[in-house]
């Protein structure tokens, strides 16, 4: 097939055959009432498939230079300083959180026994590693319907020990930034904006508005395939803070001093010319480490797929924005049955789900029999509450490991009586239509 071709010739071939097989074998089938409506999934075309294919044949497996582009391109995008591209949403909170555990960071850094004020109504992973390391995660409650953190609970909710808020961005509607940020400000605390389920929601602060994930210290992206864009697997750090980002990167890449990418040695050009800790002189710098890290690394591969899906992602955050305000428009007429969802007072989300919560006398498990015996997929949200899982088991038979501030009453009525459906881009207009006449006739 490729006798008397260049390289470039026979690669140009292959990716002009893979989007032929995209357009044969991949096209999206039209939808037919009935058929299935999950709550996400991923949307794309032959140039993900193309970027992938790429990169295969280059056959550089771990990070490269798609990895690099991606960092650039995603770090423009945001508006933020550095990014830091890792193997999945889950591997950005944990590298967020044990950044700020960094010695570099002097007495700010958390340690022990430390606290940490999050909230019990979300995913797992923004908790994990708090707990994992030994501080101690501070539980506040939510607001409904916003489903995002109780600023009237901070205060009351801090102590000496308090070193760092983390919270997310619930479905992509920002929580109160401007009263979370000026709390940690005014108590010199850290700022992680988990904004794995919020990628592209925008908040205006002193007349300016930004993206979500970008007003803390560090923000976190995750590129799952349900969210709003994908490599696979996939996450991303992000933060202004140049000592932050080095930190990061260290943390990421095994926790080593040196910060040459794979690959490549001596950029500093004093890699076998420093005295470092203990070490005898001149000891090689790329087996120098400054932290206990993890190989939190993704591959050339995902961000190839992620570079193609960044160009889609604005398109992708509109037709989010469209989907959840028609589904909005069908339901309110429901507003006596469901609470639906209402958006942060100065933000633009890009939303993730469409959450409700069910008011006395309408039954959620008879909604969502209903919607999953159609083949409408639906969610909790996530946790519901973390601290009744049996994770928990042992921290609540002893008393230790995590507290709660106040109660948790719109945390346990979200448990027990909120769901969600899909805003994805991936849905039209008759998707969302159907889903909604649905919806209305479980309720009645």
């Amino acid at each position: 097939m490729f006798e008397g071709s260049t390289e470039e010739e026979a690669r140009g071939r292959i990716l002009e055959m893979v989007g032929e097989y995209h357009d044969r074998f991949h096209a999206r089938p039209g939808f037919e009432r009935g058929g299935r409506i999950p709550y996400a999934s991923r949307v794309y075309d032959h140039r993900e498939m193309a970027n992938l294919v790429d990169s295969a044949l280059t056959f550089w497996l771990t990070a490269g230079e798609y990895a690099e582009r991606f960092e650039l391109e995603f770090a423009k995008f945001l508006g933020a300083g550095r990014c830091a591209l890792v193997n999945s949403g889950s591997s950005a909170n944990l590298l967020a959180f044990m950044a700020l555990t960094s010695p570099l960071l002097g007495e700010r850094a958390i340690l022990p026994g430390d606290e940490v004020i999050t909230v019990a109504a979300g995913f797992p992973t923004t908790v994990s590693p708090i707990v994992q390391y030994g501080a101690i995660p501070v539980f506040v409650d939510v607001t409904i319907p916003q489903y995002n953190i109780d600023i009237s609970r901070l205060e009351s909710a801090a102590s000496v020990k308090t070193k760092a808020v983390f919270a997310a961005h619930t479905l992509g509607n920002p929580f109160d930034i401007k009263a979370v940020k000026e709390f940690c400000e005014r108590r010199g605390l850290w700022l992680i904006e988990d904004n794995c389920d919020a990628l592209g929601s925008r908040y205006s602060l002193d007349g300016e508005e930004k993206f979500t994930g970008t007003f803390g210290d560090i923000g976190t992206s995750s590129f799952y395939p349900p969210h709003h864009m994908t490599m696979g697997e996939g996450g991303a750090v992000y933060t202004d803070n140049p000592l932050l980002g080095r930190i990061v990167n260290s943390m990421r890449d095994w926790g080593r001093d040196c910060a040459c990418p794979p690959g490549r040695d001596n950029l500093c050009g004093s890699r076998f010319s420093r005295q470092m800790g203990e070490l005898p002189y001149g000891y090689d710098h790329k087996y120098v480490y400054s932290h206990f890290g993890y190989n939190l690394k993704a591959t050339d591969m995902q961000a190839a797929v992620g570079l193609a899906q960044l160009e889609k992602l604005p398109r992708f955050i509109e037709r989010r924005r469209h989907n959840f305000d028609r589904l909005y428009d069908n339901l309110k007429g429901l507003s006596g049955k469901l609470i639906l969802p209402e958006a942060c007072e100065g933000s633009r989300p890009s939303w993730f789900g469409f959450l409700v919560t069910c008011l006395p006398g309408v039954d959620r498990s008879k909604i969502i029999s209903r919607l999953e015996s159609g083949n409408i997929q639906t969610r909790m949200l996530f946790a519901g509450n973390l601290t009744k899982h049996p994770c928990f088991d042992g921290m609540r038979r002893t008393g230790k490991g995590y507290r709660v501030s106040g109660t948790l009453e719109n945390t346990d009525r979200i448990m027990n009586d909120s769901f969600w459906v899909g805003v994805y881009p991936g849905m039209d207009g008759e998707m969302i239509d159907y889903m909604s006449e649905e919806i209305a006739e479980a309720v009645k």
